[in-house]
């Protein structure tokens, strides 16, 4: 379905066209290429990215919403295609000819709370009630090993505070929860979400959720998880949506947890690329594989732990090493939150600045319980000011967001934004 909006739009500095705009469904089989063929784009735009940019177009994935602007010709002047939930490719024309960035996305954020009381299961009720299942999944995750969702009662209650993005007035997919609650029995289970990323429980205990196993046997991180870094010379921002472990080529590669392959094979820059599909739509990916296991094709299970393959440098790759992706909803999230380590209670400094902010969240949540009936209310609207690199990336490509910006002023017209 393609949704069609008319807007006017300064495309650069000292001209203006009358555009229009569309919002399309990335479908699943569609690639990148067949996009550059349908918009008549030349592929040298592609070839002559950076390796590790190249890389970075491997992240669109189908049933994303993405933006383009055509003049009335039908040619394309724009195009806005989201990678994860905050930097997005832009294409444009400049001189007359194609270019490609990476832009930070503009999204506005919100702090919601959910109350409910619980009649078949916490699964059921909270997917009826949001029709969200990243943050269902979410929720099932934080507290799954420390509390026996079978041993509810109907009529037990519980709350939910988190953050949602949204971007052009639509929802990005992943929620973010804060803190939440279940009481069972009128005892109160509560978990809140540190800065690692990490869940505790109100003593600052660390709530074993979903574990992964690391499928790298001792080897060396040489690249950590980014939402999106400044380069320190080139002044660009760029994420990491992985971990990168070095290895010798040819060591196992083992399955982070069990789970279902849905893909075997070569994928663009990510070289022989394995994907695993596991519980409450999570997914992990390995990529520069030198090899497979024996047996490896869509559809086979796996366990966590077996033999997937060996540690390579195929595709665009300076060196061996594995390529480790975590996704929730086709949404990247930083694998390390759920690699298994010891389960440890916060000490020192860090434990002080975590019972702060868990001693806040209590009161909101005991509110919500006690409210009863079934609520999502939202506690706050607010943006968040670009960060420097942020700024410095937006002035790098002037017009890299004003298709971004003009659709998201007509539908905000307070006008605050994110970039």
């Amino acid at each position: 379905m393609v949704k069609k909006a008319i807007v006017l739009l300064s495309l650069w500095s000292s001209l203006s066209f009358g555009a229009t705009a569309y919002s399309q469904i990335w479908e699943s089989g569609y690639t990148f290429f067949a996009f550059f063929q349908k918009y008549n784009i030349p592929t040298s735009v592609y070839y002559n990215l950076p390796p590790k940019d190249r890389e970075l177009t491997s992240e669109v994935y189908a049933g994303v919403t993405y933006y383009t602007l055509l003049d009335d010709n039908e040619e394309l002047l724009q195009a806005l295609i989201p990678i994860g939930d905050g930097m997005q490719i832009h294409i444009f024309k400049r001189d007359g000819e194609f270019k490609l960035d990476f832009t930070p996305m503009i999204y506005f954020e919100q702090e919601q709370t959910i109350s409910l009381s619980i009649q078949s299961s916490p699964y059921q009720d909270l997917l009826e009630m949001t029709r969200d299942n990243g943050l269902v999944s979410e929720f099932l995750n934080a507290y799954k090993n420390s509390v026996n969702f079978r041993s509810i009662q109907k009529g037990d209650r519980l709350a939910v505070i988190y953050d949602r993005k949204y971007r052009l007035g639509k929802p990005l997919k992943n929620a973010n929860i804060k803190a939440a609650v279940v009481e069972i029995n009128k005892k109160p289970h509560y978990i809140f979400r540190f800065n690692n990323g990490r869940y505790y429980n109100k003593d600052g205990k660390e709530i074993q959720g979903f574990l992964l196993q690391t499928p790298v046997a001792g080897a060396r991180i040489s690249s950590r998880f980014s939402l999106g870094r400044k380069h320190p010379i080139l002044g660009t921002i760029r994420p990491h949506y992985a971990v990168d472990y070095a290895a010798p080529k040819g060591t196992p590669i083992v399955a982070a947890a069990d789970g279902v392959v849905i893909f075997a094979g070569k994928r663009g820059g990510y070289g022989n690329l394995i994907e695993i599909r596991h519980e409450n739509n999570l997914k992990t990916l390995y990529a520069h594989m030198n090899s497979f296991a024996s047996g490896m094709k869509s559809g086979k299970k796996v366990k966590r732990g077996q033999l997937i393959g060996r540690v390579g440098s195929t595709g665009l790759s300076t060196g061996p090493h594995l390529h480790f992706g975590l996704y929730r909803n086709n949404v990247p999230i930083n694998p390390l939150s759920s690699v298994k380590a010891v389960s440890k209670e916060l000490q020192g400094k860090e434990k002080e600045k975590f019972m702060a902010v868990s001693e806040s969240f209590i009161p909101l949540l005991q509110e919500a319980l006690e409210k009863g009936g079934n609520s999502i209310v939202a506690n706050e609207s607010f943006s968040l000011t670009p960060s420097e690199a942020d700024e410095d990336s937006a002035e790098s490509s002037e017009s890299s967001t004003s298709a971004d910006s003009a659709e998201s002023t007509r539908q905000n017209p307070q006008g605050k934004q994110m970039q």
